[in-house]
Parts: structure tokens; sequence; C-alpha cells
């Protein structure tokens, strides 16, 4: 199995290379489990959305203590099944969203408990190409899609990228540009 993790900033358009690298796997005959976080399909995951719409310390902590069980309960259940590719979209970097230095602390202590891969993608965007995207594509905004903490958020995150084995992707670039770079790294 091929574990791939793709993160980035919210609108870095980590998602839609999730699923491109999904499809294109689903074309090449291959099997392959998409898990983008916070999901969908779990209590965890709708609370810590719920709570990213919200404003506070409260709302801040219950996101990322809830988006963290969510990552957990993904890897339980997906991450023994028999696939060619297992793609998670938001896995470590979700740390960057706590605030300093717990950041660099729970990094480091989720970086050695889960599975790492030779396939760890920080799709790097702007802030600023990154709210033009959010503001673009989205009614409703989270609590970290200001520029500011946009730009917060990539700092810490590019700093705790440099202690791990990430490949950074530049994603000011056009999706296709980002999509044959990825494919070509992970082999499809």
């Amino acid at each position: 199995m091929v574990f791939v993790v793709i993160d980035g900033l919210d609108g870095s358009g980590k998602s839609t290379q999730a699923r491109l690298i999904h499809k294109k796997a689903a074309e090449k005959g291959r099997t392959c489990i998409l898990r983008a976080h916070p999901s969908d399909d779990s209590l965890f995951g709708r609370l810590a959305r719920g709570c990213l719409l919200l404003d506070g310390r409260r709302a801040h902590a219950s996101a990322s203590l809830l988006y963290l069980l969510d990552v957990a309960r993904s890897l339980l259940l997906y991450g023994w099944r028999r696939v060619d590719y297992l793609v998670f979209v938001r896995y470590l970097m979700g740390t960057a969203y706590l605030p300093e230095p717990l950041h660099v602390v729970a990094y480091l202590f989720f970086y050695r408990l889960v599975p790492r891969s030779s396939h760890m993608y920080f799709i790097d965007v702007s802030p600023g190409e990154a709210h033009r995207r959010i503001e673009a594509g989205r009614s409703r905004r989270e609590m970290f899609e200001s520029l500011e903490k946009l730009r917060r958020v990539r700092a810490r995150a590019l700093s705790l990228a440099a202690r791990g084995a990430w490949t950074i992707i530049d994603g000011d670039q056009r999706w296709e540009a980002v999509h044959r770079r990825l494919a070509a790294l992970i082999g499809l």
C-alpha cells in the first residue's frame, strides 16, 4: 500500500488534488481509499467542522481535539485495509493550528506516534492566494481563514514541515501543474 498524505493551508487545493489522485488511481485499475479531515462520515469530523465556524478559545480547542480524534478514527478504520493507495487529506499539519508553542509539542508527539510515509506532501500556497481562493469559493469562512491567521498558520506549518519528511509543492501554480507533480511523485 502507498500511504499518501496531502496537507496544506485552507485554500491550497489539497482536497482537489486528493480527488484527482483518487480518480487517476481508479482509472489505472488501482484500489484507493480517500479520507479527508474533518470527515463528514464521523461524528468527530462533523462536530469539528461545526466548531470551525465559531470563534473563541473554546471553539478553537474543541475543533482541534475533535479533528485529532477524527484522524485517529480514520487510522483505526482504514489504516489496515489492503488497498493500493490510502490518501489522507489533513493529517499532521492540523497541529499548526494550535497555539504556540503547543503546535510544536503536539506535532512532535503525533509525528512519533502515527504512521508516516515517504509520500507526505505539503501544498504551500501563499496566504494571499489562499485567501483569494477562499473568498471566491465559499459562502462561510472558518475561524482560521482570515488573511492574518493564514499567515500565522503557514509560518507554523512550514516550520513543522522542516522537522519531518515532507515534500513541499508550490501551490500557487495552476492545479494542473500541481497534479502532474504529485502524480509523478506518487507514481501514478
